[in-house]
């Protein structure tokens, strides 16, 4: 073997290492988070139908408010990691508490809206009147938990930047098994009900920003970093986070016109809508740990000004997208006839899931593709591009979907319109990543 060709094997193998090292514990995080909400619904449930339709619609408010500010996580994330890759873990740490009173002011500014508003915000959201109470009420006890959300998610950026995956994970273990205990012990113990199940939430949820920002802490006292609120340091995480927002809400947007016109084709549609969706943030979740992965490390090369083996990381991570999507398309057709009779025993929803499912599956090396490039692009800084990109693509993507009731097609019409949309979110990254203009080396973009 001649030295040229060894070294490409060793770098492969050094990229490798060091996404499987960021990926796993990601992946384990991303998982356990929706458990909180399972575990909720588990124990309110059998206090009856109308609390759990309560939890329902104040969770699915509290999951709209705390994730349209991801980029907490994820701006976080890229700008910590330059700083490590420039070797000032100073300005690193630093860059993460400004992150972290951003989030704490954001989080203020929510509870200042949530509390008075709770009302009308479920009936808006069209909450029966026997679960209205009972949402109005979680509602607004969760909503003081916000604060603390949005700190893990600020917290969980500052140390996936510091290359750090393993101790997030931890947190959320922990935080899943004190939130169960909680729940129970208050909803049943106490019988405190709905409430219980909110105040069990918002104190485990307070725990885990706790933890978090003593591991922040002790790593600013031990580099020297000040605690302190800085003005221009939080405008700056606010600046750096608008784009990543706007492409957040732009996501979001997208994935509310496809339950609309889901809902528009009928009842079993939109039922296998939903389980197909289910299944389509699982998936999610295995791609966008590589995602995550990606961001830490871009971020580090960028910062350390090494542009070449950040092409060499992002070509791999690539290879690894595809793999992975295509291991996760052969998982889904093949489980297909298993998975949605756990869900439904409804013929007519079973024949609207499975043709949709084959699409999906056939999707996925695509959203491989996707979810790398995206994690590249952000560890690289680059959020106005993909703010730019999101906006175009929803712009394509809506007056095709609105078009599948009119031309037919049903739920695998609709499906095929979410492909296309992935589809064009590939192109936009990949002719980003090929012109090399996200390439921008130093401590700060």
């Amino acid at each position: 073997m001649t030295q040229a060709s060894a070294e490409p094997k060793a770098a492969r193998r050094r990229h490798d290492r060091e996404i499987v090292a960021l990926a796993v514990p990601a992946f384990g995080a991303l998982v356990v988070e929706p458990l909180f909400l399972m575990a909720d619904s588990a124990i309110v449930g059998h206090l009856g139908t109308p609390q759990l339709a309560g939890l329902g619609v104040a969770s699915a408010l509290l999951t709209t408010a705390v994730s349209i500010f991801v980029f907490l996580a994820y701006a976080t994330t890229a700008a910590v990691a330059r700083r490590v890759g420039a070797g000032d873990l100073q300005a690193a740490i630093r860059q993460g508490m400004d992150g972290i009173w951003l989030a704490l002011l954001l989080g203020a500014a929510i509870i200042a809206i949530v509390a008075p508003t709770a009302p009308a915000m479920v009936e808006l959201f069209g909450a029966s009147d026997t679960a209205a109470p009972y949402a109005t009420t979680y509602l607004r006890i969760s909503a003081l938990g916000i604060p603390a959300m949005l700190v893990v998610l600020a917290a969980t950026g500052v140390l996936r930047g510091l290359q750090d995956t393993k101790t997030p994970l931890y947190v959320a273990v922990a935080g899943f098994i004190a939130n169960g205990a909680l729940n129970v012990g208050l909803v049943y113990g106490a019988d405190l009900g709905i409430a219980g199940s909110a105040w069990g939430t918002v104190i485990a949820q307070c725990g885990m920003a706790v933890v978090y920002l003593a591991v922040v802490v002790r790593g600013a006292r031990k580099h020297g970093a000040s605690l302190r609120p800085d003005a221009a340091g939080i405008r700056a995480c606010a600046q750096a986070g608008a784009p990543l927002l706007i492409r957040t809400l732009s996501l979001r947007a997208i994935l509310m016109i496809t339950t609309g016109v889901a809902a528009r084709l009928g009842d079993a549609d939109i039922a296998a809508h939903q389980i197909i969706l289910g299944l389509w943030n699982l998936l999610a979740f295995a791609l966008d740990a590589i995602a995550i992965a990606g961001q830490a490390i871009i971020g580090r090369y960028l910062g350390a000004g090494d542009s070449q083996r950040a092409r060499e990381a992002c070509r791999r991570m690539v290879e690894w997208g595809i793999a992975v999507g295509v291991v996760l398309g052969v998982l889904v057709i093949v489980t297909r006839p298993l998975f949605v009779p756990l869900f439904t025993s409804d013929s007519m929803v079973k024949d609207a899931a499975l043709p949709a499912l084959i699409v999906v599956a056939l999707s996925q090396p695509v959203c491989g593709i996707v979810y790398v490039l995206d994690g590249v692009l952000m560890g690289a800084g680059d959020g106005p591009y993909l703010a730019r990109a999101m906006l175009v693509t929803l712009a394509i993507f809506t007056p095709v979907a609105l078009l599948v009731p009119v031309v037919g097609g049903g739920l695998t019409a609709l499906w095929g319109a979410m492909t296309l949309m992935m589809a064009l979110r590939m192109l936009t990254l990949w002719l980003r990543s090929r012109s090399g203009r996200w390439i921008v080396t130093g401590a700060t973009r």
